[in-house]
């Protein structure tokens, strides 16, 4: 199979143009993860006056910090890390969290002092939110160092400034951070500060993602070979750099396929966290024929240098079934069941959940023009509803093949619009799901949080959400083979309108290849024979 897929493709295929020069490229990134570990700041925060302290709260460290950063505040105020919402080009969209529904706990409106512990700012605990407030951005969530400083589970964004127990009855008190120590000893960002939110996503540790969890914090190269501690030991901030602290990369408008190549240092924009911005869009050097930067059109880096996500350690969540959540024992006790690697598959105020580890992606054509359904929007219950969909096929120019991951699930929704619902998880009023495991009282007061209708007819319907992968990239060692794709079983085998040899979509056709190749043999062979005899005959 190998022999028959490197002469088709020798055979078949048009040559591709050279890649750019890797030792550029290598030096560029030598410089750049150099430049980390070398490079001194020019001020000592803990000799500014400023930052003496000391300090009741979070804000009262942000004023300081403003009193030299003047602009630093309105700044963030522009950016998706402080509104959580942004526009997307193509479909016209407003999306965020502000204003989507997901398939893990539906959505921030209504929740909002859970959910938003996880935001860059002090105090997002209901809809008034102060978003022109400069002293409501928490500077020391990003530039932390001393790993001491943590915003509480439930405190809208806020540490907390005395010991408190969390979670409930569990005996773990959570302390206080000293706030001047932490704000004299700022610095840059770090996995740590960028993971405290990323990788903890959607509820927890490797819930969201897939390919965003703790194990990334300080992996080695086999994991990913940019932040690999004994690779590169890049910070997510190498990649996604930040201009006036609005930081590239978004997962509401994803690039699908960077036409523009190589971001040059000082030349360009520096507008792309995409794998050409620093590897071009033809990476790969020699091979057959340089065969691989033929399928740079078609398939995206991803696709092949990620065989495989959740593969750090941390089984990732899969399946989320709100429709089994409210069981209790028999004396009326909430129940709480893990499977042998310590993961909650039921709980009673969530549910039932499966988890996953080293799980091979779904594969799908992709454009990059997602479009996520909206609250207002008709859904067919009796069909499994896709919370975002996205456009792309073989003879899209602006598709390539992507891996996601999958997530799947069931969730309520309004049985009388066939609508989807906004649901009140989290709160101390009676009306919390959780507080009397009434999806009614939920419903209700999630809908008329966010202003919608309602009919008071509810039920589950079971839903999908696709996560593009980008993190977890393996070594080149590691990558997908040929036959991977290229097998009747492979990887691609879903993927249907276009032609791929050896995987058995046009049988007559793959049969003219094997005779091509047996007439190449054929043809080798009695060329030497000839010259074997031909030779005798001249001694």
């Amino acid at each position: 199979m190998r022999l028959y897929l490197m002469l088709v493709a020798a055979l078949w295929l048009p040559a591709s143009v050279s890649a750019e020069p890797v030792a550029a490229l290598a030096q560029h990134g030598t410089t750049v993860a150099g430049s980390q570990t070398v490079s001194k700041s020019t001020a000592d925060h803990s000799k500014f006056e400023a930052l003496q302290g000391p300090f009741q709260t979070g804000p009262e460290v942000t004023k300081a910090c403003l009193s030299c950063h003047t602009e630093a505040a309105k700044q963030l105020h522009q950016t998706k890390h402080w509104r959580w919402e942004a526009l997307h080009p193509e479909t016209g969209q407003t999306l965020g969290k502000r204003t989507m529904t997901n398939s893990f706990c539906g959505a921030i409106a209504s929740n909002y002092p859970r959910c938003t512990s996880c935001h860059i700012g002090y105090g997002w605990k209901d809809a008034t939110f102060d978003f022109s407030s400069e002293a409501n951005v928490d500077c020391l969530v990003c530039h932390d160092t001393t790993q001491n400083y943590k915003k509480f589970p439930t405190g809208a964004g806020h540490p907390t400034y005395e010991p408190k127990e969390f979670p409930p009855n569990s005996g773990k008190i959570w302390q206080p951070a000293d706030l001047a120590n932490v704000a004299q000893q700022v610095g840059k960002t770090s996995r740590q500060t960028c993971g405290a939110c990323h990788f903890y996503g959607g509820g927890g540790d490797a819930v969201k993602h897939g390919d965003l969890d703790s194990s990334m914090t300080n992996p080695d190269k086999s994991l990913d070979v940019h932040l690999g501690k004994d690779g590169l030991n890049f910070a997510c901030s190498t990649c996604h750099m930040g201009n006036a602290h609005d930081v590239k990369g978004s997962r509401y408008a994803i690039v699908a396929k960077d036409t523009h190549g190589i971001d040059v240092p000082g030349r360009d924009d520096g507008s792309r966290a995409t794998c050409e911005s620093c590897h071009s869009a033809m990476p790969h050097q020699g091979g057959i024929n340089n065969k691989l930067n033929d399928h740079t059109d078609k398939i995206a880096c991803q696709t092949c240098h990620i065989p495989e996500f959740a593969r750090g350690g941390k089984a990732t969540k899969t399946w989320w079934d709100w429709s089994t959540a409210g069981q209790k024992t028999p004396d009326g006790k909430p129940i709480v069941k893990k499977d042998a690697n310590g993961n909650v598959v039921y709980d009673t105020q969530k549910g039932d959940f499966e988890w996953a580890a080293n799980v091979v992606p779904v594969y799908a054509w992709y454009a990059g023009e997602t479009r996520f359904t909206q609250l207002d929007e008709k859904i067919d219950p009796s069909q499994v509803v896709a919370l975002n969909t996205f456009s792309g096929s073989y003879d899209d120019p602006n598709a390539r093949i992507w891996p996601f991951k999958v997530m799947r699930g069931k969730q309520p929704y309004d049985k009388g619009n066939s609508q989807l619902v906004v649901t009140h998880l989290f709160g101390k009023d009676d009306s919390a799901y959780w507080k009397s495991f009434d999806w009614g009282k939920s419903i209700t007061a999630g809908m008329q949080e966010v202003g919608a209708d309602y009919s008071g007819e509810y039920d589950f319907v079971e839903t999908t959400m696709h996560w593009p992968l980008t993190h977890m990239i393996a070594p080149a060692d590691q990558a997908l083979d040929c036959e991977s794709c290229h097998s009747r079983d492979g990887r691609m085998q879903n993927l249907s309108g276009f032609y791929m040899p050896g995987r058995g979509d046009f049988p007559l056709l793959d049969k003219l290849g094997w005779l091509l190749v047996l007439a190449t043999l054929a043809g080798v062979l009695l060329h030497g024979i000839g010259r074997v005899v031909l030779g005798k005959n001249r001694s």
